[in-house]
């Protein structure tokens, strides 16, 4: 049930951040071609998005294994090794994101007490991507090892 709404979730993120994203970027396009002048805020509103995007799209990558892989050497030792390899990334990779999601909190009070030069938004809420990546990716990680055989 959680699997679904958090799935639901980012698939919902991706594609609104996308959506608005592109918008975005046709109306700077717009404004450049057929209005006096084009608005300032713009990039940064697209910056956002983008990060946004990318931040909801990458745990969907890592929850279907839609990464890439370099696999040459790995192909070429036997199941056992590759189960203890495969173990071994997912908990180095736990506990790199956990250790990313408590230093994101830190980044997300230093962004509260900035504003972005062009809208003048909280710039906290751009630096929270990071650590919704990373508790996206824990929660994902922990659902690779529960089922890890």
């Amino acid at each position: 049930m959680l699997n679904k709404i958090v799935g639901k979730l980012l698939k919902t993120g991706t594609l609104l951040a996308i959506t608005l994203l592109i918008a975005t970027v046709l109306l700077q396009i717009f404004a450049r071609f057929f209005l006096s002048s084009a608005p300032p805020w713009t990039e940064e509103v697209s910056r956002l998005f983008f990060i946004y995007a990318v931040t909801f799209a990458a745990a969907l990558a890592f929850k279907s294994n839609y990464f890439i892989y370099v696999d040459m050497l790995y192909n070429k030792v036997n199941n056992t090794v590759k189960r203890i390899l495969n173990l071994i990334v997912y908990l180095v990779t736990l506990l790199l994101f956990m250790v990313l999601s408590v230093t994101a909190i830190g980044f997300v009070k230093m962004g509260i007490a900035e504003q972005s030069p062009s809208l003048g938004v909280n710039m906290g809420i751009a630096f929270s991507s990071i650590f919704l990546l990373a508790v996206f990716m824990c929660y994902y990680l922990v659902q690779k090892l529960m089922k890890f055989k």
